[in-house]
């Protein structure tokens, strides 16, 4: 099984970026984790913080992979071309926030992913990546 994580703008500073809204871990560090505790599981990861290069991942993987998940970051609220992007490909994409972005402010409450992604997992840190994981294994089960 293959599964792209790929990872939107300033996700590259987990672990440093606001602790107290995302943790103190790096994403690095947790991915390491996730692939340990998941070895029957090839896991792909990619992080960019330009839009562009993320719509090239995700149709990159779009056909071939098992399932992505994706933190689009910042780009959630503002990337027409990435849901354009996932409603494009075949691949099934579970959108992943960190931080519970309903509780935080107002434009954060518009994603142009959700709608065109399986499903969403919001708020619950980064345990939300390995649900995400479960959900698409679950689908080849």
């Amino acid at each position: 099984m293959k599964i792209a994580i790929i990872n939107g703008p300033n996700l590259n500073l987990l672990g440093k970026r606001e602790p107290g809204i995302y943790g103190s871990t790096s994403f690095e560090d947790y991915l390491g984790t996730l692939k340990s505790k998941y070895p029957q599981v090839h896991i792909h990861y990619y992080q960019s913080n330009v839009e562009g290069e993320l719509i090239n991942e995700l149709q990159r993987v779009g056909f071939d992979y098992d399932g992505i998940i994706m933190n689009p970051g910042g780009y959630t609220h503002t990337s027409v071309a990435i849901g354009d992007a996932i409603a494009g490909i075949k691949t099934p994409v579970v959108e992943v926030h960190i931080s519970n972005v309903h509780a935080r402010e107002e434009f954060r409450k518009l994603s142009h992913v959700s709608g065109k992604s399986a499903g969403s997992i919001i708020g619950l840190g980064l345990k939300g990546y390995e649900l995400a994981l479960q959900y698409l294994i679950s689908l080849k089960s």
